[in-house]
């Protein structure tokens, strides 16, 4: 049953990319989000394809890591969300409002859904603890280093709490940990490299989400080797 769900959400990973793509497109210059022909879509550039293929593999993941849970919808909303603000973030360096509010009021509801099904209102209850204090640890640090970290990546970290915070509140730690830790690694390459200085900014919602999936993916094996 498990592999059929992942074929299922590997082929919703089209559509679910495509909507992704027109995010990418359209929502840092607030256009309408009318949708593209699809073979226009991939017309336009490899991107498109990428990111079609990489929502497709995150969600086919998704279906294999909760094995038929109710929560399955909520973290396909979960991907696009990520998957979007990444690729804009990284070119723009911007996280818009347009993404990360939608998709905090898409989220909650599906997350609570799930919670009234399942019966795990504990799992609920750790993802609003989660997201709250993802949302706090980022504030205090974009209050005491405003160029080093938006407002943007804040706001995005609520999202990222609420998802790492419904497996458990362990997971918050180490996907915002593994996001500091990947972005310090390729900070300190590129000086070592030259292709920047230390004090150039790099784009943090790559990070952020890189390893938020890490953590959603793979936490309970870092978690556990952490641990000893």
């Amino acid at each position: 049953m498990t592999l059929v769900t992942a074929v299922f959400c590997a082929l919703l990973g089209v559509p679910g990319g495509m909507l992704a793509n027109l995010l990418i497109d359209r929502a840092p210059d607030k256009q309408p989000l009318r949708p593209v022909p699809p073979l226009r879509s991939l017309a336009r550039s490899p991107r498109h394809v990428v990111v079609i293929s990489a929502t497709a593999a995150l969600f086919a993941g998704t279906a294999f890591r909760f094995d038929g849970d109710w929560v399955i919808p909520a973290y396909l909303v979960f991907f696009v969300c990520l998957v979007s603000v990444s690729v804009i973030d990284s070119q723009l360096q911007i996280i818009p409002n347009r993404i990360v509010y939608p998709t905090i009021f898409a989220s909650v509801p599906l997350l609570a859904l799930a919670a009234l099904i399942s019966g795990e209102w504990d799992r609920f209850g750790h993802a609003v603890i989660g997201a709250t204090l993802a949302w706090l640890a980022l504030l205090l640090i974009h209050l005491i280093s405003p160029s080093g970290m938006g407002f943007g990546d804040v706001r995005l970290s609520f999202v990222l709490g609420l998802f790492l915070g419904w497996i458990s509140l362990g997971h918050v730690f180490t996907g915002l940990f593994l996001g500091v830790l990947l972005i310090s690694a390729v900070g300190v390459v590129l000086a070592v490299l030259r292709l920047r200085s230390l004090q150039d900014h790099i784009a943090f919602g790559p990070f952020l989400a890189a390893g938020s999936t890490l953590a959603v993916f793979a936490g309970e094996a870092i978690i556990r080797w952490w641990r000893g």
